[in-house]
């Protein structure tokens, strides 16, 4: 039997605040951030709940990147 995803419950809870807020993220920051510190608690792939916080953590880090190279280039 495959084992329960540990952050199925914040998704869970991310879903009901998103139907009673018309779809407004703004509206459901401390659900998403409560995701958000379940997926960082487990290794990568460990939640299929995660893999879209995991994309967006990983896009994040490439803008930063790119961000810190203009810098330096800029100097």
């Amino acid at each position: 039997m495959p084992q329960k995803d540990p952050c199925q419950k914040q998704a869970c809870e991310i879903q009901k605040c998103l139907q009673a807020n018309n779809y407004m993220a703004s509206k459901c920051e401390a659900v998403l951030h409560e995701m958000r510190r379940c997926c960082a608690r487990y290794p990568k792939g460990r939640s299929i709940c995660c893999s879209g916080f995991e994309k967006e953590e990983a896009e994040g880090e490439k803008l930063k990147v790119a961000s810190d190279e203009i810098r330096t280039a800029q100097q």
